[in-house]
């Protein structure tokens, strides 16, 4: 009767734990494929879409952008007159420098001229007609450096979206670590009162109990640390959407993926990476602003020509009437400026070749992370099936073991050693299914897209 009994109570204790399981798994998802209301937490998507819109780091991004448009403008000035309007007034007074000899009839030759009103007013106007091409090539790099700066705006908003699934699946996997140290709590509970029952019955000494306390109490540390994760991660999640990491959420994740990719498509992946990786396009607009750099540091030492022209007024009245005016062009050779557009050429090729070379480095690093990212995703994807068979086998001990212990055949130490074992195999496989779909977005990162 008091086995009958013992058996009956563990039952209730494990039906119990498989309902907190089942309920965790379970997770309600609209019918159809619309994204979840937030009173059932946010899925992926709906955590992707709040990121794009208040993440700071998108908008500095942006402002990266404008600023780079701004500079294409600037460099398109030079291609345009410029032309200043000015007016001003001075009194002035000057001693005056006439040649010896100079007689004025009745009267003496004055030391001082003034002083004198002078007011002036006018338009003036500059145009380069011809500078060897040094205003093309500042465009041209303007220009790419426009497209360098809207590769990088992609490349952070491919790392922002990395961030946020990256958290987002750890925050499920807290989240389901959370509901196996819950589980194990209710197993050592159900134990301990299992050690007890029979302790009373005289068939099991007090060692037994104390035994079966102490794993409980260290179950409750375990569910205090799942507990401290799960708020932890909750931040963390916030924080990738740009939000206040005290924020609350919720989140309704699913474990779903296709398997991945062999090793054939691995490598074509490779190939799409550096055909589309943002990084490999702002690494290639940022070699071709330094070779046209190059381009403006040589045609700096050309020859220039210049139009300028300009009229207006000049009097010592108020308002002038003597008219002023003038035209022509110039041209500019520079002879001596102590090597100043010399080194600005060695330095700007120097700068040209780091460039090149910082292009080709990208480009292995990006073959090297397709390639490890595809690792990590064959070898996550292979811990699941190794532990979910290391669940199923250590359910099966846990039962024989239990049936062992109730039947007087066991020790507790046995009991004990498979419910730990149990337990660690479960978490394994939580971690496992999350590590793996956080490996396939690292993957995605990888090759440049889903």
């Amino acid at each position: 009767m008091k086995r009958i009994l013992c058996a009956t109570l563990l039952a209730l204790g494990l039906v119990h734990a498989t309902a907190a399981e089942s309920a965790q798994n379970q997770i309600p998802r609209p019918a159809n494929g619309t994204a979840l209301s937030p009173s059932n937490g946010l899925a992926l998507d709906d955590c992707l879409r709040l990121a794009a819109e208040k993440h700071p780091v998108l908008a500095a991004a942006q402002a990266g952008i404008a600023a780079a448009t701004e500079a294409v403008g600037e460099a398109q000035a030079p291609y345009y007159p410029q032309v200043d309007l000015s007016a001003g007034y001075h009194r002035w007074q000057r001693r005056a420098f006439l040649p010896s000899g100079l007689v004025l009839p009745g009267r003496s030759l004055p030391e001082l001229l003034g002083p004198l009103d002078d007011w002036n007013g006018g338009l003036s106007s500059r145009l380069m007609l011809y500078d060897s091409g040094e205003r093309r090539a500042g465009l041209d790099a303007a220009r790419a450096r426009r497209a360098g700066a809207e590769a990088d705006a992609s490349a952070t908003q491919a790392d922002v979206r990395l961030t946020v699934q990256s958290a987002f699946y750890a925050l499920a996997a807290a989240q389901d670590l959370q509901t196996v140290a819950t589980k194990s709590l209710a197993r050592a509970e159900s134990h301990q009162h299992l050690a007890e029952v029979r302790h009373q019955a005289g068939a099991a000494p007090k060692a037994d109990v104390l035994r079966t306390q102490a794993e409980v109490a260290d179950a409750r540390l375990q569910l205090i640390g799942a507990d401290s994760r799960v708020r932890i991660a909750t931040g963390r999640l916030n924080t990738a959407m740009g939000r206040a990491a005290s924020t609350p959420l919720t989140i309704a994740a699913t474990v779903s993926a296709a398997p991945p990719p062999g090793s054939e498509q691995v490598a074509a992946d490779a190939d799409r990476a550096l055909a589309h990786r943002p990084e490999i396009q702002s690494a290639e607009k940022r070699t071709e602003a330094a070779r046209a750099a190059v381009t403006a540091a040589r045609a700096a030492r050309a020859p220039k020509v210049r139009a300028d022209a300009a009229f207006g007024w000049r009097d010592t009245l108020l308002l002038p009437d003597t008219r002023e005016w003038q035209a022509g062009l110039s041209v500019e050779l520079p002879v001596f400026d102590a090597g100043t557009r010399a080194r600005r050429l060695a330095r700007s090729k120097a700068e040209a070749a780091r460039e090149e070379a910082a292009f080709e480095n990208r480009r292995l690093q990006i073959r090297e992370e397709v390639w490890s990212a595809g690792v990590e995703l064959q070898r996550s994807w292979s811990a699941i099936a190794a532990n979910e068979a290391n669940v199923r086998a250590s359910e099966e001990s846990l039962r024989v073991v239990q049936e062992r212990y109730q039947s007087g055949a066991g020790v507790v130490s046995d009991l004990l050693d498979t419910q730990t074992a149990l337990a660690h195999a479960e978490a394994s496989l939580a971690t496992a299914r999350w590590s793996y779909l956080a490996a396939r977005a690292a993957f995605e990162r990888a090759v440049g897209g889903p």
